[in-house]
């Protein structure tokens, strides 16, 4: 897919159009990787990488910085989001997986009994164990918990910004767009339901009918376009196996050690598989204590990291083509800035233009968007993406790093860009407040 135009050029739109980044901090970066720290008790649920739960992960956040104050005459007048969908059930493929996984820990068992070694250090649950999603024929659905994710975050925006929702709905004053993929209009509809609870007529709990609209894979280019771009495409079939190569190493060091931890012959594949269980039993069940336990933190601290190094080469700063094929989005999000700062300055009446654009889509769309707002950088990577050179791979635990998948694009993660109107002696400046996972960033 080319795109024409390039990150400078929506900078210079925006200077244009006298919108200004409102700046939180001045030069200090975004990390959110203070969270191996000793003296807390460990929980597994928040090093999962991009299948954390929202409610988990949401509120860990760096604190050694303080967001500068939005002076009180300053009012929203528009409101832009990018949200991934809730948690969701494992996809059809992933449901195999685990039915292998099943076959293959009998086995170890088997084979163990055949050469007489002992299973006294064998975990009772691995005896027998059967996935909790054997005979599902379908999968990848939004599950009660991601629905409540997003029914949540819709109360908390209407709270957090009451004159923004505060007039009857419509579709041209709230525009709700998803992907085409259930997951992720269901992720609005739970969101929708929260934003307008108590404003309409229908059922106990007062809701009101809402639109949500989509458009099809092969034509959303600001949703979907890692399913349009074929350069990227192109990039990812090829860098895959790369990936891969740099994973094994890992996942070779955590099969030996759990090999002589519990005396059964696993492979490479097993460790895979065992940790997806992990992820799934930890996030979707809040089960920590069976998949997860067979990980001490350390390995599960290794195992984060080739979750995090493939979602930073593939989706991430890896490539400029990750992140330069969601301009189209960030363009559109400029746009509706520009329409409302339009219809701020004619003083046109409520109702009579948008005040927010709600969209619901996927990591492979909340990830590169966070990269064009220049997430998750410290000291001299910003001048690198600026001249589209790849940055350095996240550092290997137990060093610090900025990129956590877990908060770059949990279940549910999302960036909110907040456009204000502030009273100026000739004319009103305005400002955009940017918010990832509902608390104020950076920008570079």
């Amino acid at each position: 897919m080319e795109v024409g135009a390039k990150m400078l050029g929506i900078i210079m739109i925006l200077e244009a159009t006298m919108v200004s980044l409102l700046l939180l901090v001045p030069t200090l970066p975004h990390s959110l990787s203070a969270r191996l720290i000793v003296d807390q008790p460990f929980d597994v649920r928040k090093f999962l990488s991009t299948v954390s739960r929202y409610g988990v992960v949401k509120d860990i956040a760096d604190n050694s910085y303080v967001p500068a104050t939005i002076p009180d005459a300053c009012v929203p007048i528009h409101l832009n989001l990018v949200a991934r969908h809730g948690t969701r059930a494992p996809t059809k493929k992933r449901i195999r997986e685990l039915d292998r996984l099943a076959t293959s820990m009998q086995l170890l068992i088997e084979s163990a009994k055949e050469h007489k070694l002992s299973l006294d250090r064998v975990p009772s649950w691995f005896f027998g164990w059967t996935s909790p999603w054997k005979g599902k024929v379908k999968g990848g659905e939004l599950i009660v918990k991601g629905e409540e994710e997003l029914y949540d975050l819709g109360i908390r925006v209407r709270e957090k910004f009451p004159s923004l929702f505060s007039e009857d709905y419509h579709p041209d004053v709230y525009a709700i767009k998803a992907t085409q993929v259930p997951r992720a209009s269901a992720s609005a509809v739970s969101f929708a339901m929260g934003l307008f609870g108590g404003r309409g007529t229908l059922g106990p709990g007062k809701h009101r009918a809402f639109a949500v609209t989509t458009e099809t894979r092969a034509s959303d280019l600001l949703l979907r376009f890692f399913d349009t771009c074929q350069n990227y495409k192109n990039y990812r079939e090829n860098e895959e196996p790369a990936v891969e190569k740099l994973k094994e190493p890992v996942f070779d060091e955590i099969t030996h050690a759990m090999s002589g931890r519990y005396g059964l012959n696993f492979s490479r594949q097993d460790i895979s598989s065992l940790w997806f269980l992990c992820k799934q039993e930890a996030s979707l069940l809040d089960i920590t204590n069976q998949a997860c336990g067979l990980f001490i933190p350390t390995e599960v601290a290794l195992l984060e990291w080739t979750d995090d190094l493939e979602g930073f080469i593939l989706k991430g700063y890896g490539n400029s083509v990750n992140y330069r094929m969601g301009l189209p989005l960030l363009k559109d999000v400029v746009e509706s800035m520009e329409v409302a700062i339009k219809a701020n300055k004619e003083e046109l009446p409520s109702g009579n233009y948008e005040k927010a654009r709600l969209r619901f889509a996927h990591a492979e769309t909340v990830v590169p968007f966070s990269c064009l707002l220049g997430l998750f950088l410290q000291g001299s990577e910003y001048n690198l993406i600026q001249r589209e050179e790849p940055l350095e791979l996240p550092p290997r635990p137990p060093k610090k790093r900025n990129w956590r998948g877990s908060a770059v694009a949990p279940f549910g993660g999302n960036n909110m860009l907040v456009l204000y109107s502030c009273p100026a002696p000739k004319s009103n400046k305005y400002y955009v407040h940017v918010l990832h996972n509902e608390h104020p960033v950076p920008l570079p």
